[in-house]
């Protein structure tokens, strides 16, 4: 992209407006600025502009807070409780030590906008400078109202520390990494990491780049408060109506919450299933030892579960584990006597089960192991000892209610 031909030509920089809606009113809450050149071809993006290293900075402000400048006049017409989304990276943000985009949008605040209404969806990655005082700009840009996103997922580890850091008001989250297989597998994962952590430091979900219908719902289902991206609305040269995917966003939520309760039955019915079946087996071999119930149990859930154990309250193994490999089961003594207290939500677990008395079923996690989702029923068999069953893959799929 030749920068001196958009320096010359100013006047066909254009922003353009993505609409971001939320979840709870079905209707837009938000937009977001992005760049665009009229030329001879037709509208292209700005993007590769403001990625262009070769390009001095000075020439990106420029255009950048001309962009600014016209975007918030037409903002001015939007309702008050409307947001706009300004996508900043860190050496833009830190041009003249941030004074001169302050300064524009203070000339805006006297005008009549709020500040409050401006979210910093900013990107620190390739920043060369003083982190330190970049971090101090942010801080200083929230005393006058300003919210800051941070967006999509770079490097898992740089992106959770900043998030620590910085304790940011949105989260972006990009979910083009559901296209990868690579990524993919991991990203519920790091995702749920994400959403405790959003909810710990009360930041808001806001995923980008749905272009599905699945991504929506994959969106909805793990606490997106916000949706953006081209299967709900592409970026536009002027605003639109608010309530324009309101019908059938509600349509659509309706659908993703009869496939959940349907999800919820199945893994209901599924938990009193295991329950019946493994109380009958433990109440007939309560005096013949864990050698004795561990057969019974492989008889009646050959087909179902792979591994099967045998814990204290306080997480120490009782017995061996027995697992059914390519030869089928075998007992690996090894474990007797591991402590499993360590793993997150087994103390939590232990207790329910005592007092419910009542088996439970696991959400899919990821075995360590065998690398493969699984789920582990778990049953009280005495009052000191705990029961734990690992459900194959394998029945997971083939009851695919129960991924």
């Amino acid at each position: 992209m030749d920068a001196l031909e958009i320096l010359s030509d100013l006047e066909n920089c254009v922003p353009y407006f993505q609409p971001i809606f939320s979840a709870d009113e079905q209707c837009i809450i938000a937009y977001e600025v992005l760049g665009r050149y009229q030329s001879g071809d037709g509208m292209i993006s700005l993007g590769p502009f403001f990625l262009d290293n070769q390009i001095p900075e000075e020439y990106k402000f420029e255009v950048d807070l001309l962009l600014v400048k016209k975007a918030l006049e037409k903002m001015l017409q939007l309702d008050e409780d409307v947001h706009i989304f300004l996508n900043r990276n860190a050496d833009l943000l830190m041009y003249g030590h941030g004074e001169p985009f302050l300064q524009e949008l203070l000339a805006f605040e006297r005008k009549g906008l709020r500040l409050n209404r401006i979210v910093l969806e900013i990107s620190d990655r390739n920043y060369q400078g003083d982190i330190d005082q970049f971090n101090h700009l942010l801080q200083y840009y929230r005393t006058y109202g300003l919210k800051i996103a941070i967006a999509s997922i770079g490097s898992e580890s740089h992106y959770f520390e900043r998030i620590g850091q910085l304790e940011p008001d949105i989260i972006k989250i990009n979910l083009q990494a559901l296209k990868s297989t690579s990524t993919g597998m991991n990203f519920n994962d790091v995702l749920y990491s994400l959403s405790l952590l959003a909810r710990k430091i009360g930041a808001t979900l806001l995923f980008e780049n749905i272009e599905m219908s699945y991504q929506l719902q994959f969106a909805w289902k793990n606490g997106g408060h916000y949706y953006q991206g081209f299967y709900l609305r592409p970026p536009e040269a002027d605003f639109i109506s608010r309530d324009i995917l309101k019908y059938r966003l509600k349509e659509k939520f309706h659908d993703f919450i009869a496939y959940e309760k349907r999800k919820l039955e199945a893994i209901f019915t599924t938990t009193e299933y295991f329950h019946a079946t493994v109380q009958e087996i433990v109440v007939k071999n309560r005096k013949s030892g864990y050698d004795s119930l561990f057969q019974a149990l492989i008889k009646e859930m050959d087909e179902i579960a792979f591994r099967m154990y045998v814990c204290d309250e306080d997480g120490f193994q009782k017995s061996a584990n027995i697992f059914k490999g390519k030869t089928g089961w075998r007992t690996q003594s090894e474990y007797l006597d591991k402590n499993w207290s360590w793993r997150p939500y087994f103390l939590e677990n232990i207790i329910k089960l005592r007092h419910e008395q009542k088996g439970r079923l696991s959400d899919p996690y990821c075995d360590i192991e065998t690398g493969e989702t699984i789920r582990t029923f778990s049953f009280p068999v005495n009052e000191t000892d705990y029961l734990f069953i690992d459900i194959s893959y394998k029945y997971l799929f083939e009851h695919d209610q129960l991924l």
